[in-house]
C-alpha cells in the first residue's frame, strides 16, 4: 500500500504548534488540517486560540471553522473529514500538515482505529445520562475509573458523551473502551511523521500559557464569552476554556482577577493532560522549545527532520 504522507504538528497549548505548521506548509508546499476540537465551530476565535488571517500567511487550513456551535460533532465524523480533506490535499500534489492538541482525533485519524457503534445500547445511554444528571458526572468518572483506569485517566469530567459511552461499552459487552481501541487497529493509509513541542520545563510552557490568557484577555475574550454562554442550545463549543471560567465572574460570584486565574489555571492542566496523553506515543519527535533562542532555530530543526522524511518517502 502506498501511504500518503503526512506531518503531525502536536503538543501542549501555547507551545506554538500553529505557527511550526504554517512555516513546514510554506517550505515543504502543504496545507494545515487542523486537529483541534473547539476549532472546528464557527466563532469562538479568541477562545479557541484559531489562527488569524495574517498568522496563515496564505496556508490553507481545513477542518476549522465550518461547524455551528449548536451541533455536536463526533470523533468517527472528523476521522471521516479529515482523512478526506487528506486525500484531497495530496491529490493535488501537496504535502499534508496536521495541526492540533486533540489527542484523540489525532489517533483516531492518523492511525486509522476503526469506530464502531455496534455495542452502544440505547436504552443503557439513557438510563446511563439520568445518573450524570443525578448523581453528577464526577461519580460516573470514579466508576468508570474502577472499570478501566487507562481510559478514565484521559477524561475530563467536561467529556460527558465519552465517559458515557466507555460505561455504557462495558456494561454492554463486558469490553473496557481501551481494549475495543486496541482491537481496532487497522492498517494506516499515512505514513506520519510526528513532531511534538514541549519545554524542557515546565514553568516556562506555563508563563506562555499565562501570557496568552492575558493576550486573549486583551483581544476580547471577556466579550466573546458574554455573547457564547448569553445563547441558548449550543453544544461543547460553550465548554471551552475560556468560556467556563468567566462564567462565575458573569454571574457575579467571582471577581475578574479569581476568574482569570482560575481560567490560567485550568489552561495549564488541559497543557499537563495533553502532554500525558502525547508521551505514550513513542513515534514523536520532540523539539523543546526553550532550548532554542529563536523561534527560526526551533523552525531549521523542524525542516531538516521533514526534508529527512520526505527524502525516505521518494527512496
Amino acid at each position: 500500500m502506498n501511504r500518503i504522507p503526512v506531518i503531525a504538528v502536536v503538543g501542549p497549548t501555547a507551545s506554538g504548534k500553529s505557527d511550526l505548521a504554517v512555516e513546514i506548509c510554506l517550505k515543504f508546499n502543504g496545507e494545515a488540517v487542523s486537529a483541534d476540537s473547539m476549532q472546528i465551530y464557527k466563532g469562538m476565535d479568541i477562545a479557541t486560540a484559531k489562527p488569524s488571517v495574517k498568522e496563515k500567511k496564505g496556508v490553507p487550513h481545513h477542518m476549522m471553522d465550518f461547524l455551528p456551535d449548536t451541533e455536536s460533532f463526533s470523533v468517527a465524523e472528523y476521522q471521516r473529514m479529515a482523512g478526506e480533506a487528506i486525500a484531497d490535499i495530496h491529490s493535488r500534489g501537496k504535502l499534508p500538515v496536521v495541526v492540533g492538541g486533540t489527542g484523540l482525533y489525532l489517533d483516531t485519524l492518523l492511525n486509522n482505529i476503526q469506530l464502531t457503534e455496534d455495542s452502544f445500547n440505547g436504552e443503557l445511554r439513557e438510563k446511563l445520562r439520568c445518573r450524570a444528571e443525578s448523581e453528577g458526572i464526577e461519580a460516573l468518572l470514579e466508576e468508570l475509573r474502577r472499570i478501566d483506569p487507562e481510559y478514565a485517566s484521559k477524561m475530563h469530567p467536561n467529556n460527558v458523551k465519552r465517559i458515557l459511552r466507555a460505561l455504557e461499552l462495558w456494561y454492554s459487552s463486558g469490553i473496557t473502551m481501551t481494549e475495543q481501541i486496541k482491537n481496532s487497529h487497522a492498517d494506516s493509509p499515512y505514513n506520519v511523521l510526528w513532531l511534538g513541542l514541549d519545554a524542557t520545563y515546565r514553568q516556562f510552557l506555563y508563563d506562555r500559557i499565562n501570557r496568552r490568557v492575558d493576550i486573549m484577555l486583551s483581544m476580547g475574550l471577556e466579550q466573546e464569552a458574554r455573547e457564547y454562554l448569553a445563547k441558548e442550545n449550543t453544544a461543547t463549543s460553550s465548554q471551552a476554556i475560556g468560556c467556563k471560567e468567566l462564567k462565575p465572574y458573569f454571574d457575579g460570584v467571582l471577581s475578574l482577577d479569581e476568574a482569570v486565574n482560575n481560567l490560567k489555571q485550568s489552561t495549564r492542566r488541559y497543557a499537563k493532560r495533553q502532554l500525558t496523553w502525547f508521551r505514550r506515543n513513542d513515534c514523536i519527535n520532540w523539539l523543546f522549545i526553550d532550548k532554542y533562542e529563536q523561534k527560526e532555530q526551533l523552525y531549521s530543526e523542524a525542516f531538516r527532520l521533514t526534508e529527512e522524511f520526505l527524502k525516505g518517502e521518494a527512496l
